[in-house]
């Protein structure tokens, strides 16, 4: 791979001759491929290889063609950097109670849905992307991981401010130069310049300084790039404790792993990862307490319009722990949300451009209640509402392809198609065809492209 000479430079000063002559020797190699399976949908991960630093991230040998698999969009797992997984081994040290948390720049939304599994019982994650096409694949990705305690908003970092003290945890993997991503990206080593990083790390820091007053004092801050350089990994934490006032955290360290440490001269509790040291692609992280101690703050209590009782009793058949939903009506639409977090919700949807929350159960027309995709995608579907419905591969794929399908010998009416027995989505069947009820805008295009 041939590299810009200042890049090389400047990063083999960094490195050191031995980790830099590693890192250049991996660049030649393939990239890994690394997947997180969601472990509420049940799916076995066989023989694979274990990643170090993730309970439920694995190896693969080669890269499959991910978008020709059905349980990939149903959200058994999610393709992740396996270096990006380092976030557990925070969440799993600091994190023991329920707590409401925030992924500012989310999408696509790989730690989202980490963070989805890793959270404690009773917590709320709030995923934000700001860029609306990014925001919408993220939306996706969430819905189908399937956790009701969950929002999707599409928000400049500085719109979060006015929820002073409202979040225990907030990841800022910021927006960078990209460095750590070479084997993967081209264009990256091609957009490479000094000027560029310099003006990644100055934007990171107007970034963290428009988020921090929606982190409550003693809240915890992960901050992650996947770059390389001092400016934007080092110096920024350095940044964030003398600026805005917290405490570096460490995280715990898996045997048998080469896991780079602050490459500053310095004694912060920095992760480094770095291609030929580690199985996977650039990525460094840090972690950080905000100084003071105080609870979260509750947003101001929020009116919403409340289902009627005929829709609400209705979709609580279609739910599993119906009694732990607050049944809600937007425009057509009939959505569960968690009690606990019903009210936060809300408030937050008042006041922020919100493309998902909770869990939608159903869109009523003309008085009647059609299920929704989401529902399909949620752990808390009850199966044994619907017909169910077992198809093949290909019959699966055609689904996904938003094709048309018949089902002659089924019952008219909604049924629930499963593949490999996970639920994939609805169909309406009317006799000589099944309407297909994909959303359309997730479809499986003729000439897929790997994700």
């Amino acid at each position: 791979m041939e590299l810009n000479a200042e890049f090389v430079r400047r990063t083999e000063q960094l490195f050191g001759n031995e980790i830099y002559s590693r890192f250049s020797q991996a660049l030649d190699e393939e990239p890994v491929v690394s997947v997180r399976y969601n472990a509420r949908k049940h799916l076995a991960c066989g023989s694979l290889s274990k990643v170090p630093w993730a309970s439920n991230g694995y190896y693969l040998e080669a890269r499959p063609a991910f978008t020709a698999d059905p349980l990939f969009h149903a959200g058994c797992y999610y393709v992740q950097e396996a270096s990006s997984m380092f976030i557990e081994q925070v969440v799993k040290r600091y994190v023991s109670a329920p707590v409401k948390a925030l992924d500012l720049c989310a999408a696509p939304g790989g730690k989202s849905t980490h963070l989805l599994s890793l959270l404690p019982e009773g917590s709320m994650l709030v995923s934000n992307e700001p860029m609306p096409m990014r925001a919408q694949v993220l939306a996706e990705n969430v819905i189908k991981w399937g956790c009701p305690a969950s929002m999707v908003t599409k928000n400049m970092p500085a719109d979060f401010a006015r929820f002073e003290n409202c979040f225990d945890l907030v990841l800022v993997d910021a927006p960078c130069s990209g460095e750590g991503m070479f084997r993967k990206e081209p264009k990256a080593v091609e957009q490479w310049s000094v000027s560029n990083v310099e003006m990644c790390a100055e934007r990171q820091r107007e970034i963290l300084a428009d988020i921090w007053p929606s982190l409550r004092p003693g809240g915890l801050l992960i901050y992650s790039t996947c770059t390389f350089n001092r400016e934007e990994n080092e110096d920024n934490v350095r940044w964030i404790s003398e600026n805005l006032g917290a405490e570096y955290l460490e995280a715990d360290m898996p045997e048998g792993v080469e896991i780079t440490g602050s490459l500053a001269g310095d004694d912060i509790p920095a992760y480094r990862f770095i291609p030929g040291m580690t199985a996977g692609e650039g990525f460094f992280m840090a972690a950080l307490r905000k100084n003071g101690d105080s609870p979260a703050a509750q947003p101001r209590q929020a009116r919403w319009q409340k289902a009627a009782a005929k829709q609400a009793a209705e979709a609580g058949k279609w739910i599993e722990t119906p009694e732990r939903f607050e049944f809600v009506s937007d425009d057509d639409r009939l959505a569960a949300l968690p009690k606990e977090h019903a009210s936060m919700m809300m408030a937050l949807k008042q006041k922020l451009n919100v493309l998902h929350y909770g869990l939608p159960v159903a869109e009523v027309k003309n008085g009647k209640m059609l299920p929704l995709h989401q529902l399909a995608m949620s752990f808390f579907l009850r199966k044994e509402a619907f017909r169910a419905v077992e198809v093949e591969l290909e019959q699966a794929l055609a689904y996904l392809h938003r094709e048309a399908l018949v089902f002659s010998s089924e019952p008219l009416g909604h049924l629930l198609l499963t593949y490999k027995g996970v639920p994939i989505g609805f169909v309406k069947n009317v006799g000589n065809r099944a309407n297909n009820l994909y959303p359309a805008e997730w479809r499986i295009r003729k000439n897929p492209i790997d994700l």
